[in-house]
């Protein structure tokens, strides 16, 4: 159908059209997450699916469309500056949507939606382009967006304490991930703010927190090898700790861990930031 279709489905409020079925509808948005104009992409497909998603159109095939989405996840996964990255990028984004679903209205087995952070996990971590936005085509962002899947996979009910400790490491392995360059389009900010959906279910003890901030605070210190630029393994890590520090120091809604935790940021920002903080520098 053509995007003026489509446009006229957003203007009478997202209202699911009658004239074609839904299978049909769901085929032709789930193609259009993948497409390199952000219109279709941004103003269209998300939205709409989002919307639909949300209001319970999906309820009783919601398994389905969130396996579809998954398997979205490794399409061209391993390329980098290529037009795939839509597709996985923006497939996160609706499952994150699926998963929210099911957080509210609990129409799925606890094995579904373990099977989702398996695979949500495994593609983060192995995702490979990692630009924000890209000229031309608007935002691929895959990264931030696997943040807001594992910050929905924070929120579910059937995740405990092993599961929320699994998140957290997934966090800690994409931020320690080399990158051509550091992520900067928001990225420590988003994985950030997934780590505060982790921490607010208060599951997690500072005990294995402790260890997970140390491996990151080693992470944006190391020098890296001789000849390379080391910002690029130590910037993404540097920007997640001083993200994390202004939420858990100005989120409105605290974590239980609060203070300990600030104190534990501030100890790793001072050994990050040494040679920023010399008497007389």
């Amino acid at each position: 159908m053509s995007t003026a279709y489509w446009q006229q489905v957003r203007s009478a409020e997202m209202k699911v059209p009658t004239d074609r079925p839904l299978a049909d509808l769901t085929a032709e948005l789930t193609t259009l997450l993948g497409s390199t104009d952000p219109v279709d992409r941004d103003e269209i497909a998300y939205p709409i699916l989002a919307t639909w998603i949300s209001e319970g159109v999906y309820d009783d095939l919601l398994a389905g469309l969130g396996d579809g989405m998954a398997a979205g996840l490794t399409q061209g996964l391993g390329e980098a500056d290529t037009d795939s990255v839509f597709r996985r990028s923006f497939s996160a984004l609706v499952l994150a949507e699926c998963i929210r679903r099911d957080n509210t209205e609990a129409r799925l087995p606890a094995a579904k939606l373990l099977e989702w952070g398996d695979r949500v996990a495994g593609w983060l971590v192995r995702e490979r382009d990692v630009r924000g936005f890209v000229p031309g085509h608007g935002w691929a962002h895959a990264v931030a967006h696997g943040a807001d899947a594992i910050g929905a996979l924070a929120d579910s009910p059937h995740f405990g304490l092993t599961e929320l400790t699994v998140l957290l490491d997934v966090v800690a392995d994409r931020v320690v991930l080399e990158t051509p360059t550091p992520l900067s389009s928001g990225e420590p900010d988003r994985l950030a703010l997934a780590t505060m959906g982790i921490m607010r279910r208060r599951l997690v003890p500072l005990r294995i927190i402790e260890p997970w901030l140390a491996r990151l605070t080693a992470a944006a210190t190391g020098t890296g090898p001789p000849g390379q630029d080391p910002y690029r393994t130590t910037g993404t890590p540097e920007a997640f700790l001083r993200a994390l520090h202004i939420q858990v120091a100005l989120a409105p809604e605290p974590i239980d861990v609060r203070a300990d935790l600030l104190l534990e940021l501030v100890g790793a920002l001072r050994t990050t930031n040494a040679a920023y903080l010399r008497a007389g520098a």
